[in-house]
């Protein structure tokens, strides 16, 4: 019998990564991780082939490379930060591009954000649409998708901010909070890469959940789920990024951006595309409510602690 064929993930032992990875395995697929993190804990074992990102050497990163089916990219930086940055990550990105399509790589699937090419003023948003566009520049087979907010085990948005909730006298809307947003499960996030993985052609996805909120709704639902009574109110963007700045000694992280905030407002978290997977964020909220947002998700803590697994960082 021939081999079971090879895909690489970046990052098999983070987030999205882990939740592509786990799919791959049930398919009997054989799967190579390429991560800058080799010595977090290995839910895997010996089924999962543990490479370095090796961005600055062209030879190794495209060995790494050599025999893949399907490349996963969920590399990326949050923000601009002294530990990393986007121009950075943008760089490795475009090398690990060059790579994969020196390897003869089949098929590469791409995680971009949702409406990547409508905010070049953004640097997040001007480094994503740089990146779609060198890839479809590459002649290599890909798909893009592009999710908003994920949630599920592990994530940063939705459990910081049920953490907030739980923690702060009052919670603070930037502007109205009436812009919109749809959240989508990283498992259905997962599914959709693997999906994607064995179309033909070239194509970009809006990655988006079965249920719309304005903001103010997704911070009144979580409230009700978590069972606290806690006052929601307007405040200037300018305040609300004060007080996130100012809670940054306390947690030792990067609340939110200038960026995020107006990312968020101007509703680019939002897209009318049909539904990419199933899990309602209301329903899995209810499933996990004793635990959501009682620690704070740390950026830099998984940035620091390469030891430790993401869900406990």
């Amino acid at each position: 019998m021939p081999p079971a064929p090879l895909h690489v993930v970046t990052g098999a032992l983070g987030y999205t990564g882990r939740a592509v990875t786990e799919r791959l395995l049930v398919r009997g697929v054989r799967v190579r991780t390429l991560t800058n993190s080799p010595n977090r804990p290995n839910p895997f074992g010996e089924r999962l082939d543990i490479h370095p990102l090796a961005f600055h050497d062209a030879n190794a990163l495209a060995r790494s490379l050599d025999g893949a089916a399907v490349l996963y990219n969920t590399y990326w930086v949050r923000y601009n930060h002294r530990l990393f940055n986007f121009e950075t990550a943008v760089a490795n990105t475009k090398s690990l591009f060059a790579a994969a399509r020196r390897a003869g790589v089949g098929r590469i699937v791409h995680v971009s954000i949702l409406h990547a090419d409508k905010a070049d003023d953004l640097a997040y948003y001007r480094g994503k649409h740089e990146l779609e566009d060198a890839l479809r520049a590459l002649g290599t087979p890909h798909a893009i998708v592009r999710p908003g907010v994920l949630f599920g085990r592990g994530d940063i948005l939705v459990n910081n901010i049920a953490w907030a909730i739980r923690h702060m006298p009052v919670f603070g809307l930037f502007g109205d909070g009436e812009y919109r947003l749809r959240p989508l499960h990283v498992d259905d996030m997962a599914d959709l890469m693997v999906e994607h993985a064995h179309r033909d052609g070239a194509a970009t996805t809006d990655a988006v959940g079965p249920e719309a909120f304005t903001y103010r709704e997704l911070v009144r639902t979580l409230a009700r789920v978590l069972g606290v009574r806690r006052a929601v109110v307007r405040v200037p963007p300018s305040l609300g990024l004060a007080v996130a700045h100012a809670l940054t000694p306390v947690v030792g992280d990067v609340i939110i951006t200038r960026e995020e905030i107006t990312g968020l407002m101007r509703g680019l978290l939002d897209s009318d595309a049909p539904a990419a997977g199933t899990t309602a964020l209301t329903a899995w909220a209810e499933q996990h409510r004793d635990t959501l947002g009682r620690r704070y998700a740390s950026e830099v803590g998984r940035r620091v602690k390469r030891t430790i697994a993401y869900e406990h960082v």
